[in-house]
């Protein structure tokens, strides 16, 4: 007798299948107000805090790309899920420190929210053991707020400058430079927050004219950020429900 991988319960592929439905009805209605092709939008379905079963029912309701914040959940899940003979896009999104370089550059297909020289150098150290360059995305720091996260545009900083950042990437043989990934500050409208991003984008493609993907907003901004142009939305909770309490 073969052993195959159990199934996750009917009732949760059920209400996966729902929430899946309801946010791609929100996408496409969110792309015919922006006059966008809804095919230049792709939803990575945020799955921290959820099992791995959850992954196996998304990827087989055609949601094959998958994103993780933290790597210590993430090596874990994406290796279950291989084991169980499914193989989504894996996408790392959180913010990252450098001694979890190698761990996640073994399972994750594109790294959102690299934001600092020395983070780019250790990934592409880390990367060399690939067959493959990994793609990379560049956070960007909307509000210039320290501590949160984001390289800053315009900054002559040497490690943290949207710029000097973009050099290294561009530069690195075990890297892809993809684009751009933001997150709306707190206290911001999404409006503002997204149509910086546009201005960013805007120039950082006239310079790195094969980084045109934009990864913004989430569960509840994907409208906004589909106005301003983003190509990914990373949806966790409206597709897959309230989470899990973190211990």
């Amino acid at each position: 007798m073969t052993n195959t991988p159990a199934a996750a319960p009917t009732d949760r592929s059920a209400d996966l299948a729902a929430g899946l439905a309801r946010v791609r009805t929100r996408i496409a209605d969110a792309c015919a107000a922006a006059g966008r092709d809804p095919g230049e939008v792709t939803m990575i379905a945020v799955t921290k805090t959820y099992p791995a079963s959850d992954v196996v029912a998304l990827v087989g309701l055609g949601a094959t790309e998958v994103g993780e914040n933290r790597d210590q959940e993430a090596a874990a899940k994406a290796a279950e899920v291989a084991a169980a003979g499914v193989t989504p896009r894996w996408h790392f999104v959180g913010q990252l420190q450098r001694n979890k370089a190698k761990s996640v550059v073994r399972y994750a297909d594109v790294v959102h929210s690299v934001d600092s020289v020395r983070l780019a150098r250790a990934l592409d150290r880390a990367a060399a053991e690939r067959d493959r360059p990994l793609e990379v995305l560049l956070q960007v720091s909307i509000d210039g707020a320290l501590g949160r996260g984001g390289a800053l545009p315009g900054s002559t900083d040497l490690d943290a400058g949207l710029d000097p950042v973009a050099e290294v990437v561009a530069g690195a043989d075990g890297l892809r430079l993809g684009g751009l990934m933001a997150v709306a500050p707190l206290g911001w409208e999404p409006d503002r927050a997204f149509a910086r991003l546009a201005e960013v984008a805007a120039g950082f493609r006239a310079q790195h004219p094969q980084a045109t993907l934009v990864s913004a907003g989430m569960s509840g901004d994907l409208e906004s950020a589909i106005r301003y142009g983003a190509t990914h939305v990373r949806v966790g909770s409206a597709l897959l429900g309230m989470r899990p309490t973190l211990r």
